[in-house]
């Protein structure tokens, strides 16, 4: 499994940004892009009558999703960031002049980092984390493996010593659970099982037996900076309570003994074809660029286990050479989805 930041740095660095962090309601009428296009402005009208406006820088992710929300296809947003940042700014704007819809724009440390609907309900990380970490702390054997905050998304991955199964002879795995959100519309807050294999340290996704909470809400009023109300502080309150009610449940035997019981399956669906062959289908299916591809092919046969299960976790050993915690994480999610391939499209890949 990855490494990431301490406990104790996520605590802090959550605490930053919980301090950092400001969100708006906007119309889209009182927003622009910059001739520049690197800084979009949000304005609010003064008691004079005058307009304020401030400034803010803007992440990759923010441009992806303004230039979806107002159909402008991404190849020729790309095209316009690239090579005419004034025309950018002129399609954005133009646009924006059309629209009666408000957005929630979330910033971080003077840059826009979320263009989002106004239905969009904030849960964020430090209340996340302020909810399901008390309850961890308080199991048995439990400890936290890896957890970090990316530009993105918030991961806390747990393990528990106390519940473990031999996979296989000699091959033991014990019991996780990863908690994830993304406070920029990336990601639901989930609660998913982990598997965490002793011989490697590797770290298993279990991706279809988790629950998930969408960041959907009531649509809320244009606000120059937005502030919780007491009655979406009561539904907050609600839902933390069913969020540490759910990870006190994540770490379950039985639900545990079946995730174990699909791996021993597919220790028992050996590779046929060469595994050059399986390799190169399995990266085409998923996505492997030439050096993750290179990874899972030293990582398979170095650890000798030419099965489904054997090419499962040469994918989870293959995340912790990632740069990227976020792309390690989602390659831990593959694994167990490829672990768990269906023995006819497991025939096609030994075909």
């Amino acid at each position: 499994m990855k490494s990431g930041r301490t406990i104790q740095e996520l605590a802090a660095e959550l605490q930053r940004q919980n301090i950092a962090k400001k969100d708006y309601i906007v119309n889209a009428q009182s927003m622009f892009m910059e001739d520049s296009a690197e800084l979009f402005s949000i304005s609010k009208g003064l008691d004079s009558g005058m307009r304020e406006y401030n400034p803010f820088g803007m992440t990759d992710l923010f441009h992806r999703q303004i230039g979806t929300a107002l159909d402008i296809p991404s190849k020729y947003y790309d095209k316009m960031r690239l090579e005419s940042p004034s025309l950018l700014a002129w399609n954005v704007d133009w646009w924006l002049g059309k629209s009666d819809n408000s957005h929630m724009i979330r910033t971080m440390d003077n840059t826009a980092r979320a263009f989002l609907s106004n239905r969009y309900r904030r849960l964020d990380n430090y209340e996340i984390a302020e909810a399901v970490l008390p309850v961890f702390a308080q199991m048995q054997d439990a400890n936290v493996e890896s957890c970090e905050v990316t530009d993105t998304h918030m991961y806390i991955k747990i393990v528990n010593r106390r519940l473990q199964y031999e996979a296989v002879p000699g091959d033991i795995v014990q019991a996780g659970v990863v908690v994830t959100n993304s406070e920029v519309g990336l990601g639901s807050v989930s609660v998913m099982p982990l598997v965490y294999r002793l011989v490697c340290s590797n770290g298993m996704i279990v991706n279809d037996m988790g629950q998930r909470k969408m960041h959907v809400g009531r649509t809320q009023e244009e606000s120059w900076e937005l502030f919780r109300d007491e009655t979406i502080q009561a539904d907050d309150k609600a839902f933390m309570m069913k969020l540490a009610d759910t990870c006190r449940t994540a770490v379950d035997e039985a639900l545990f003994g079946r995730v174990v019981e699909k791996l021993r399956q597919a220790a028992f669906a050996p590779m046929t074809a060469p595994v050059s062959r399986v390799i190169e289908l399995t990266s085409k299916q998923y996505g492997f660029n030439q050096i993750e591809q290179d990874n899972i092919m030293y990582h398979i046969i170095n650890g000798g286990d030419l099965s489904l299960y054997g090419l499962g976790n040469a994918v989870t050993r293959a995340s912790q050479d990632v740069e990227s915690y976020d792309r390690a994480t989602a390659l831990e999610t593959t694994g167990w989805q490829i672990a768990t391939t269906p023995r006819n499209e497991w025939a096609e890949l030994n075909g």
